[in-house]
């Protein structure tokens, strides 16, 4: 995991929260200023934070991204009430659908305004409660939050990646046992149509046509044993992609050591 990533993302999720917290001493201090404008100016913030956030990406393995979109529109919502987590959640949703795209764009937006929801619920059992306090709890839960939750994917992609590697470990065991069973048989048959074909060849005019046809039967067994030889020297798995009726089958020679090869 690239905790650069990790710190950049807690970085802006930080500098949000000061930004709130500044702006919302100077819209008090501002009687002219209603609500209902606080409201959306905090909630296109915390949208374009969520928007960072997604270009931000956090990567917990090679080619493997996690973001922390939903942070600032949970916070906004914590902090400055439903409708601003709303406006924030349908920021971050539009450039989700319309910028990002992609087939699971539906469920990032959904996703988005079910984190608005979710924390407008939380808000309204904490003020039954009494228990809205200020930003600064919230700030590091957040940072904390963030670096949890990019563990968290991290430590999955590690179990995921050890445990295909085991399974690939046990299937090339499986098919290397295979091959060499196979091979040893081979082999054993081989043996003996070579020392047929050794003893046939004394026997056969030089110039005939049987001569030659049993010069290109040894030429086979040289074949096969070339191919006993990549049998038994598997290192990898590489398939065949299937053809017509012919179903994937394993590469050989691809498969084996290229010194076989």
């Amino acid at each position: 995991m690239d905790f650069h990533h990790v710190i950049e993302a807690a970085g802006i999720v930080a500098l949000g929260l000061v930004f709130y917290s500044y702006l919302r001493r100077w819209l008090e201090s501002t009687a002219r200023i209603d609500r209902r404008l606080r409201v959306l100016l905090n909630g296109v913030v915390f949208g374009g934070l969520s928007i960072t956030l997604m270009i931000s990406r956090i990567e917990f393995a090679p080619g493997a991204y996690v973001d922390a979109r939903a942070v600032p529109i949970a916070l906004v919502t914590l902090v400055e009430g439903g409708w601003a987590g709303l406006v924030a959640a349908v920021i971050a949703a539009g450039y989700r659908l319309v910028w990002m795209g992609g087939s699971g764009a539906l469920a990032g937006v959904l996703w988005l305004l079910a984190t608005a929801g979710t924390a407008a619920l939380a808000l309204m059992w904490a003020r039954r409660e009494g228990q809205v306090r200020d930003w600064l709890p919230l700030l590091v839960v957040s940072v904390v939050g963030i670096g949890g939750f990019a563990r968290l994917f991290t430590d999955v992609a590690n179990a995921q990646a050890a445990e295909a590697a085991r399974r690939e470990s046990a299937e090339l065991r499986a098919i290397t046992l295979l091959a060499r069973a196979a091979a040893h048989e081979i082999n054993n048959a081989l043996m003996v149509v070579a020392g047929g074909l050794a003893i046939l060849a004394k026997h056969l005019p030089a110039d005939s046509e049987d001569a030659q046809w049993a010069a290109r039967a040894r030429e086979g067994v040289v074949t096969v044993k070339n191919i006993i030889t990549r049998m038994n020297s598997i290192t990898q798995i590489e398939a065949v992609p299937g053809q017509g009726m012919l179903p994937p089958m394993l590469d050989i020679r691809k498969s084996s050591d290229p010194a076989n090869s």
